[in-house]
């Protein structure tokens, strides 16, 4: 009985996401009612009320739910040093990871410019970034403080990607990471 209950949660919350993702390609996130949420899931409102106590604790679920799978994405990089190579490593994983799930970062960026989703990304590449930079000779032998390095990499990053999905004909992946790759120099 414990694998069919899993099973709906599972089902539901995926129901409740893609409502929500779809309402977010028409109007921005403070329109949207619990309601129109559970009109396109198909749901009653007790069942989204079993799950959600509200619909910010929903897009915060959807948005830990991405973190999740672009956390796992990020420690397939096996590049350990602090390098270009591992920088674009990183932004390749990043940018495949936007390219598979560009309706719903373009949905969640479309009418809703909000902080939420920057700070998710910033948060899932200063995690992956700040855990390689702390033990890395190079940085420690630089004397550069490693939020700064952070930082200085993030935002050309979360910016790129942020770009990319708002204007996605603007350029194509192989040529964000042609350009990128021309940016970074070879010695961090």
């Amino acid at each position: 009985m414990n694998d069919k209950t899993d099973l709906r949660i599972i089902k539901t919350n995926k129901v409740l996401f893609e409502a929500l993702i779809t309402l977010m390609r028409e109007k921005t996130f403070e329109k949207i009612k619990i309601s129109d949420i559970c009109d396109v899931a198909l749901i009653n409102r007790s069942t989204f009320y079993a799950h959600y106590e509200d619909k910010y604790e929903l897009l915060l679920a959807l948005i830990e739910d991405l973190k999740d799978n672009l956390l796992i994405e990020l420690k397939k990089n096996e590049v350990d040093s602090l390098s270009k190579e591992y920088f674009m490593e990183l932004l390749r994983i990043l940018i495949d990871h936007i390219d598979k799930k560009r309706d719903v970062y373009s949905a969640i960026l479309s009418h809703n410019k909000n902080g939420i989703f920057i700070d998710f990304l910033i948060d899932v590449v200063n995690r992956d970034l700040a855990k390689r930079l702390k033990d890395d000779q190079e940085v420690i032998k630089s004397n550069l403080p490693v939020d700064i390095i952070t930082k200085f990499y993030l935002g050309g990053i979360i910016n790129i990607g942020v770009d990319w999905i708002i204007n996605p004909d603007k350029y194509k992946k192989e040529q964000i990471l042609l350009y990128l790759d021309k940016l970074i120099p070879d010695k961090i």
